[in-house]
């Protein structure tokens, strides 16, 4: 059944592939259609109907894949999106499109009964498409505080029926912000916080400063920093403008897999003036991890800010 349904339809994608955008959203009705017989036939349905003994989990999102491995439902995810990293022996799991940007036929060729990501997941259309197959969808608000990551982790441990995990991985990371707090309290005590800056840096575009509620922003706060950026969102800055705020450390990152071998030669050479602040006097640049800015509060920002925690202790100002 499955097969035919998925002969049926690329014919349709290809008979349609000109038509209007009123056009697409009609062919996308049909395929949800199409699908959801196909879910009835196979005895995978969700909400009240006859369910398939194995879930099938979709996710999109890096945070919240992070958190379903950390609930131990790996086994169960047949789909991540482009933004999600896979542990070595996961990599022959499936990667969909951007978190925000996902295609409907896709996600329904795989037949889930769950497809699991933040309130930035969509289109909406492609959501709504989803639903119509009888497919359970469901977004978690943004995690920016530990109240509303752990309402997250709570909420997941019910979809995947992992409570116990979840109880247990809250506990892990009440433990992970007891410490950060504890090493708060003694970069406090050295007087001001270390004055830092989040550089973006993308290929072929001038470098962006990271403000007020961004991803760097939460990590950088966390871990007993002062962000200086002094505007909310993403700018470009210039390198004497950066020269200007004398940030103590510079971090930065290339939102690409794999972090800058030698960040300090690496920014230095791309923005010379920068060696005359004092993170670029005293080699105070360092990396960033790409995961840890996308998806809010999460696992990796939680190990970022402790490992930033740890070197603001010791940071030199001067």
């Amino acid at each position: 059944m499955f097969n035919c349904t998925t002969h049926l339809k690329t014919k349709l994608s290809t008979r349609f592939k000109t038509t209007s955008k009123m056009g697409a959203t009609a062919i996308f009705s049909i395929l949800a259609l199409i699908s959801s017989s196909a879910y009835a036939h196979d005895g995978e349905h969700v909400n009240g109907h006859e369910q398939s003994s194995t879930p099938r989990v979709i996710s999109a999102g890096a945070g919240m894949t992070e958190l379903v491995f950390a609930l131990d439902a790996g086994d169960e995810l047949v789909a991540v999106d482009s933004t999600s990293q896979l542990p070595k022996d996961k990599e022959d799991i499936a990667k969909l499109g951007y978190h925000r940007m996902l295609s409907a036929e896709g996600i329904l060729a795989l037949s889930p009964s769950l497809v699991l990501g933040s309130d930035a997941m969509g289109p909406k259309a492609t959501l709504d498409v989803l639903s119509s197959a009888k497919i359970n969808v469901v977004q978690l608000p943004h995690a920016n505080t530990q109240t509303q990551l752990f309402s997250n982790i709570d909420a997941m441990g019910q979809l995947l029926q992992r409570e116990t995990q979840a109880k247990q991985l809250k506990t892990e990371l009440q433990q992970s912000f007891t410490d950060i707090e504890r090493k708060q309290q003694r970069i406090a005590s050295k007087g001001d916080a270390p004055k830092v800056l989040f550089l973006l840096l993308q290929a072929d575009r001038p470098a962006r400063v990271g403000g007020d509620d961004t991803a760097a922003d939460i990590i950088i706060k966390l871990a007993g920093g002062n962000n200086i950026a002094g505007f909310s969102g993403y700018k470009s800055v210039s390198q004497e403008g950066i020269l200007a705020l004398q940030p103590d450390v510079i971090l930065i990152s290339n939102r690409a897999d794999k972090a800058t071998e030698d960040p300090v030669r690496s920014l230095l050479k791309k923005m010379p003036l920068l060696a005359h602040t004092p993170a670029g006097k005293n080699e105070q640049i360092q990396n960033l991890n790409p995961q840890a800015l996308i998806g809010g509060l999460g696992i990796s920002a939680i190990e970022a800010a402790d490992k930033l925690a740890s070197d603001f202790i010791s940071v030199k100002r001067y």
